[in-house]
């Protein structure tokens, strides 16, 4: 391997002062001829110069280095926000740290703890399940001394920079959907129990319904995380109800309600139609592909990045919240009652 080579050789090479060729080779401004620049980028581009970010930030006091927390890696919304925003961080410069909760407040306060202390410049946070009843991480948050952008998940109480899609508006398209399709009795799978945007969605599906004139009969109301094994326990219920449609809140708790529909032989839209959420790549394994409300991922991911680097340009600007708007993508997993 060979060695790295250090500003002070290139100096020497060039015959001027390290500092000069600090100033160069980070574009700062100085009284440096064009010929002297010249042969200090060419001696640097030759040698394979690369600049040591962690003695840049002792002078800039940015390390340049942003981190992402998330509660579950796996789910396949969570890995495209991860992506994007890595690419959009890169973009701008920044490397991004992404790190896994696995959904739980603990391991948020710790992965706080451990980003901070590696001297990141910011943070995008996605909270775990039950951070509204959780005030350890709401305190940690309070006096966090880097600025952060919630991403998806929020909590109304903190004041900062927060962009989410409406979740209420998600659940209310999805249900309002099946009843112009002519369906009555809509069962509905979601995680309200633990998780803030579980239970917009459930109140955009009761909207719906009372909308319509119909009751909602909270029977029909499964409670699921989102994971494909927990959904696919809750599914038993619903498919001995008597309801013809499903809104499932999530891809991976429809995946998981089509798993168990398949072993009893049933099929969609056949015997049950379904209006999915996320409207992730998942469906393309099956057929018919599913009718789901699409979050875009690059849409949020652009906001996020938008209000982190607003944020560490001026400190002390008022904080902003962005809502976005999901739409429906119906594809072919409804049938008219």
């Amino acid at each position: 391997m060979a060695n790295k080579v250090t500003l002070k050789q290139i100096a020497r090479e060039v015959g001027l002062s390290p500092a000069s060729v600090s100033l160069v080779l980070n574009n700062r401004p100085c009284r440096i001829s064009e010929e002297n620049r010249r042969r200090i980028k060419e001696v640097a581009a030759r040698e394979h110069y690369i600049p040591n970010q962690i003695a840049r930030s002792l002078v800039t006091q940015r390390s340049k280095t942003l981190g992402l927390i998330v509660p579950n890696i796996e789910s396949r919304f969570f890995s495209s926000l991860a992506k994007n925003l890595e690419q959009r961080c890169r973009a701008e410069g920044y490397a991004l740290f992404i790190t896994n909760s696995d959904g739980l407040p603990e391991n948020d306060l710790d992965l706080l703890s451990l980003l901070v202390t590696r001297g990141v410049d910011g943070l995008f946070l996605v909270v775990g399940d039950e951070v509204p009843d959780d005030r350890a991480l709401i305190d940690e948050l309070s006096g966090l001394p880097v600025p952060y952008v919630m991403v998806d998940r929020v909590v109304d109480e903190l004041s900062c920079d927060k962009v989410m899609f409406d979740h209420e508006l998600g659940g209310y398209m999805a249900t309002r959907y099946l009843l112009q399709m002519g369906h009555r009795r809509i069962a509905c799978m979601v995680n309200a129990a633990k998780t803030i945007t579980g239970r917009k969605r459930l109140v955009g599906y009761l909207r719906a319904l009372r909308e319509a004139g119909v009751e909602p009969d909270l029977s029909l109301v499964a409670e699921t995380e989102y994971y494909i094994s927990s959904a696919y326990e809750a599914a038993a219920d619903v498919l001995a109800s008597d309801a013809t449609a499903v809104f499932a809140s999530s891809d991976n708790i429809a995946l998981g309600l089509l798993k168990r529909m398949h072993e009893q032989g049933r099929r969609i839209p056949r015997d049950y139609s379904l209006v999915s959420y996320d409207n992730s790549a998942a469906d393309a394994l099956f057929e018919p592909s599913l009718t789901s409300i699409e979050q875009n991922v690059a849409e949020l991911s652009h906001h996020a990045v938008g209000l982190m680097m607003r944020r560490l340009d001026n400190p002390a600007a008022d904080p902003v919240e962005r809502v976005l708007k999901p739409h429906l993508v119906i594809k072919e997993s409804v049938a008219a009652l």
